[in-house]
């Protein structure tokens, strides 16, 4: 898998309002965010098996200061995921894709690993 610098990839929180712009949306959070009908978050395929391990999920739990290494250690299970990983590429090559998440924090996630991760082409 190569860099994908010509093609757009965004991050999103599920509880923002929809737009056009957000081209294909992928829920990449293992759990289904709280209180949103699957209707209302208007997402076109639900990745669960990309998220972090729930192992990994609980342990990082949010905290800023396990960030780098939570980012470390999601990388060594995203290695693992090359599948999932070309399934979004293959979106990509389509037109714009979102990834969705449900956290509150929109800098200490999940999706900003797996977006970071894509984006350099890791594999």
């Amino acid at each position: 898998m190569g860099t994908f610098k010509n093609l757009k990839i965004k991050i999103k929180r599920v509880y923002d309002s929809f737009d056009e712009s957000d081209g294909f949306r992928i829920l990449v959070d293992r759990l289904w965010p709280r209180g949103l009908s699957k209707n209302k978050a208007k997402i076109d395929m639900w990745l669960k098996d990309i998220a972090p391990s729930n192992e990994l999920r609980k342990w990082f739990a949010h905290k800023q200061d396990k960030w780098i290494e939570f980012r470390g250690r999601y990388f060594v299970e995203l290695n693992k995921k090359r599948e999932l990983i070309e399934l979004i590429a293959d979106k990509m090559e389509k037109g714009s894709v979102t990834l969705i998440y449900g956290a509150k924090d929109e800098r200490f996630n999940n999706a900003v690993v797996l977006k970071e991760y894509i984006e350099k082409g890791r594999k």
